[in-house]
C-alpha cells in the first residue's frame, strides 16, 4: 500500500508539506525529510501514489549526496532514525526507509535547472522562438539533441499548488543576488556534469536534472532536497537513444505521456489506473538499480 501522507501526531511539528515530501523540526538546526509516496506530474498531485517510491528516492538521493560530495558540501546527516526521540519513533512503520535527517538551512528560491538534451519545456519553447529560457541556442537542433555544452536554466520555485515558471539566468540573479547566482550556476553545471558522466557508465543518459540550493551561516552555497532522482531528473535509455524523437526514459515521463494522452495534464484530482502506478513504479527501480549497480529491496 502505498503511504501518500505521514501524521506523527504531534510527536515532532510538521512545517512543511511539499508535493512529495512531509517536512518535520527535530530541532533548532536538524529537519526530519520523509518522502511520502506521492507523485506529481505538471506540477499537480496525483490522488493515489506510487508504492514505495518515497524509499527509493531517499536512498538515489543517499546515494548521489555521497558521489557528488567533493563537488559541493550538502545537508544529508544520515538515513538512520534511531536517534530520533522515543515519541517519533513509534511511528517507525511510516518513517522507516523513507527518511533523511538534515541540516537546516536557508533555501535560495529558485529551482536550478541544468539541460544537457533538448526536450521538455525547452524543446516547447526551442520549436517557437529558437531559445532556452530566453538563451539562444544553435539553429537547426532536433528533439532530444545534445546541446554543444550543457545550459543552465533556472525556473522559479513556486508555492505548493502553483506552477514554477521558466526564467532567464538574469532574472534568477535579480531573486537571489548575483554572487549567489553566479556561485549556484557554476556549482549546478559541475554536478550535472560529474553525475551525467557517472551515469552514461551504467547506460543512462541524464537529460535533464533540477538542483535546489540553500546558504549556510557563512554563506557557502549548500545542496539540498532531493538530489538526481527520477522525479527531478529525466534518465533515458542510453542503448536506444535517438535524436529526432521522444524517448526511452527511467523517470515519471510514463505518467506525464498517459495524462497528455488522455487530456489529464495540470487538471486536479486525477487518480493513476493501478498499471500506470505499478509501470511508473517499475521505471524508478530500473534505474536505482541501473544507477547504483545494487538489487532493489524495500
Amino acid at each position: 500500500m502505498a503511504i501518500t501522507s505521514t501524521d506523527l501526531e504531534g510527536s515532532l511539528p510538521l512545517i512543511a508539506k511539499g508535493k512529495v515530501r512531509d517536512i518535520y523540526s527535530v530541532d533548532d538546526s536538524t529537519l526530519l525529510f520523509v518522502a511520502t509516496d506521492r507523485i506529481s506530474a505538471y506540477d499537480v498531485i496525483m490522488k493515489n501514489g506510487v508504492k514505495d517510491k518515497g524509499k527509493l528516492l531517499t536512498q538515489v538521493s543517499k546515494f548521489w549526496f555521497s558521489i557528488l560530495s567533493d563537488i559541493c558540501p550538502n545537508h544529508f546527516i544520515s538515513t538512520d532514525i534511531s536517534t530520533l526521540q522515543k515519541q517519533a519513533l513509534k511511528y517507525q512503520g511510516q518513517l522507516e526507509g523513507r527518511s533523511m535527517l538534515v541540516r537546516k538551512y536557508k533555501i535560495l528560491p529558485i529551482e536550478a535547472i541544468v539541460r544537457g538534451y533538448l526536450t521538455g519545456s525547452a524543446w516547447k519553447e526551442y520549436k517557437t522562438t529558437g531559445t532556452v529560457h530566453g538563451i539562444k541556442v544553435r539553429a537547426g537542433m532536433k528533439e532530444s539533441e545534445q546541446f554543444d555544452i550543457p545550459i543552465y536554466t533556472p525556473s522559479t520555485k513556486a508555492e505548493l499548488g502553483e506552477h514554477d515558471e521558466n526564467i532567464h539566468p538574469s532574472e534568477a540573479a535579480k531573486i537571489i543576488g548575483e554572487e549567489n547566482a553566479k556561485k549556484v550556476e557554476e556549482l549546478a553545471l559541475k554536478l550535472y556534469i560529474k553525475a551525467k558522466e557517472y551515469a552514461k557508465t551504467k547506460g543512462i543518459l541524464i537529460a535533464d536534472t533540477k538542483f535546489e540550493f540553500g546558504i549556510d551561516d557563512s554563506e557557502n552555497i549548500v545542496l539540498v532536497d532531493e538530489v538526481l532522482t527520477p522525479d527531478s531528473s529525466r534518465f533515458w535509455r542510453a542503448d536506444t537513444y535517438e535524436v529526432g524523437k521522444s524517448q526511452d526514459s527511467y523517470d515519471k515521463q510514463f505518467l506525464r505521456n498517459w495524462l497528455t494522452s488522455n487530456d489529464l495534464a495540470y487538471k486536479e484530482g486525477v487518480e493513476m489506473p493501478d498499471e500506470i502506478a505499478e509501470k511508473t513504479a517499475a521505471k524508478y527501480i530500473e534505474a536505482y538499480e541501473q544507477l547504483t549497480g545494487q538489487k532493489w529491496s524495500a
